[in-house]
């Protein structure tokens, strides 16, 4: 299945129902008096994060919505029938966006979530609303409120517990390829992960958490370059970032400090989340290369650095352990806060 993480789509909720001009004729109802029915509410655009869907790639066949429009009164006081709602299903973490890509309209961040985008309009009032003790006999009627249109964006941001991040062909997908049952595309040159992947890792049967892989990063992504400006938002609700660097690349401390600026540049709040940084392709290197260029990593940053090498496993449970651990603290902040 192709990956689509930002699509444009045309919504319009049903106008409302006529209301009607009727009158009550009946044998020996010689002067029946006004009896026309309202017309019915028009259907809704309903939107809803369902658990089962991790891509917009529908949106980019169907990207015209429109409900149904109310049914018309009738005589003898019959109401319109009202129309069906559209019910938009999209992935968790989904944003509905203003056409001008500034407002934020909803956020389908929970399982279930469901919000009424554009309201269907109400339907007319037939003759007998206009009833009273000095018109005995309307002839008016309203026609039906219109429905609600727009053009909204819809851009995904995935959620995971932990966000892989480095420069290209630091050994990400490798990484996940080895601790979950995803399957990204591995290659030894840059810029092989061209989307967004999401996994699995199970520790134990109680313990679990989600990973995403994005496209790795360089110089100016937060500003468009590369591939990093789409999909530096997916890491903007993980946790804690996995940040990789690659030991058998040369100069660590300057691809540690490339990553961390466009981090901080893009901003959301990615430079302020929690970072375990790791020295990968540890197999790479001879044990003096991989001594010396973990401790500069641990100079220039510092923070504790863990040696790993994806390709052969070596220091890989070290690693989840303490990745859990992360996790586990960043999860229990929020419980903490809604306790208090």
């Amino acid at each position: 299945m192709k990956f689509l993480d930002q699509a444009k789509i045309y919504l319009r909720s049903g106008d409302g129902g006529n209301g009607v001009v009727a009158f009550r004729r009946e044998k020996f109802m010689e002067f029946g008096g006004p009896d026309g029915g309202d017309g019915g509410r028009g259907g809704d655009i309903i939107f809803v994060a369902a658990q089962n869907l991790n891509t917009l790639i529908d949106f980019r066949y169907t990207q015209h919505f429109r409900a149904p429009k109310g049914g018309n009164g009738a005589g003898s006081d019959r109401t319109g029938a009202g129309a069906t709602d559209i019910v938009i299903q999209v992935p968790i973490g989904t944003q509905v966006i203003a056409e001008d890509k500034e407002i934020l309209l909803v956020d389908l961040d929970e399982p279930g979530k469901r919000v009424v985008l554009c309201r269907g309009g109400d339907g007319g009032h037939g003759n007998a609303h206009f009833k009273s003790s000095t018109n005995r006999a309307p002839r008016k009627s309203t026609p039906g409120y219109p429905g609600e249109e727009r053009w909204v964006w819809l851009r995904l941001k995935l959620i995971a517990d932990v966000g892989l991040v480095g420069l290209p062909n630091a050994g990400k997908s490798t990484f996940l390829s080895v601790v979950s049952a995803a399957r990204p595309k591995i290659a030894d040159y840059p810029f092989t992960t061209l989307h967004p992947q999401l996994g699995v890792v199970r520790l134990s049967h109680s313990q679990e958490f989600v990973i995403a892989d994005i496209p790795g990063l360089i110089r100016g992504a937060h500003e468009g370059a590369g591939l990093g400006d789409r999909f530096l938002g997916h890491v903007e609700r993980c946790a804690v970032l996995l940040h990789l660097v690659d030991g058998a690349a040369g100069n660590v401390v300057r691809a540690w400090r490339t990553v961390r600026e466009e981090l901080r540049a893009y901003g959301g709040g990615l430079a302020d989340k929690p970072e375990l940084l790791v020295l990968n392709k540890s197999d790479a290197m001879t044990p003096r290369e991989a001594a010396s260029r973990r401790a500069a990593l641990a100079k220039a940053s510092g923070q504790e650095v863990m040696l790993l090498s994806g390709a052969t496993q070596d220091n890989l449970p070290a690693v989840l352990r303490e990745l859990m651990t992360r996790v586990h603290a960043a999860r229990s902040v929020p419980a903490a806060l809604e306790l208090a």
